[in-house]
């Protein structure tokens, strides 16, 4: 009369222990990490992400990781706004010299990002890399330097912030190239041989013509195999200098040896 309830407990026993025993067969899962283009085309990690993903503490650094140089100071770093505008960058092209001036007070980080790269001599042997024919030349690739340098590889990346401004794009003014992204500019800037309206308050104009938009006139009329020209006229070297009291004739081929600040 005590075998019943005896063979109920073995069986429950029984139905307890073959889940637990399955369980142990079974591998663990862990989450997966998967990712999915993000409208920016970077992956962009879905919910099933790993927990380090939702917000855990990464893993600290190796205690002998070497930390991320700092990017060298350049000469116009923390100039004030007078300086800047008081510079000139003269561009001496295959197609004779181009003179700018800044317009600092109007695009101030950008001008002091122009300065730099000239005074660096990072534009030395670029070329004018893009022309629309009776509108713009465009220039500052460093890429089409005769020799490039892991510090000027890394100069090329270095973006700038969006300053668009109230100066009109009018022929002779020198403006910051960018992609379709906010604060994209790095080192291409364009100058005007037609004027631009459409560009007005969106692109940062920083800079105009001040003597030899000729030469300006000559690169847009270079022959074109789409909008890149055929023999892209070079810069030979730029330089930074006060600017003169009084602007240069207009085609002079020589430029004036700027002390490079």
């Amino acid at each position: 009369m005590f075998l019943a309830p005896r063979l109920l407990v073995s069986f429950l026993c029984l139905t307890c222990l073959i889940p637990a025993a399955h369980a142990r067969r079974q591998p663990q899962q862990q989450p997966q990490q998967r990712s999915q283009p993000s409208a920016q085309g970077q992956p962009a990690a879905s919910s099933s992400a790993s927990p380090q993903s939702q917000g855990a503490a990464p893993a600290s650094k190796k205690a002998n990781a070497r930390p991320e140089a700092a990017p060298p100071a350049e000469p116009f770093d923390g100039a004030p706004v007078e300086k800047l505008a008081a510079q000139c960058v003269a561009l001496e092209t295959e197609a004779g010299l181009i003179e700018i001036e800044m317009l600092a007070e109007a695009a101030p980080e950008t001008a002091r990002n122009f300065l730099n790269l000239a005074a660096t001599g990072a534009y030395d042997t670029t070329t004018f890399s893009r022309v629309v024919r009776g509108f713009v030349v465009q220039g500052g690739d460093l890429s089409t330097r005769e020799k490039m340098t892991h510090e000027f590889a890394r100069r090329s990346r270095r973006t700038v912030a969006d300053e668009p401004n109230a100066v009109k794009h009018v022929r002779g003014v020198v403006s910051m190239a960018r992609s379709a992204e906010p604060n994209s500019a790095t080192t291409h800037f364009f100058i005007l041989v037609g004027d631009g309206p459409h560009l007005d308050g969106t692109f940062a104009a920083f800079g105009r013509v001040r003597a030899g938009v000729e030469a300006a006139d000559a690169i847009n009329q270079s022959d074109l195999e789409g909008d890149k020209p055929s023999k892209p006229v070079r810069i030979k070297r730029a330089t930074v200098a006060p600017c003169p009291a009084n602007p240069k004739p207009a085609a002079s081929p020589t430029v004036s040896e700027g002390v490079r600040e």
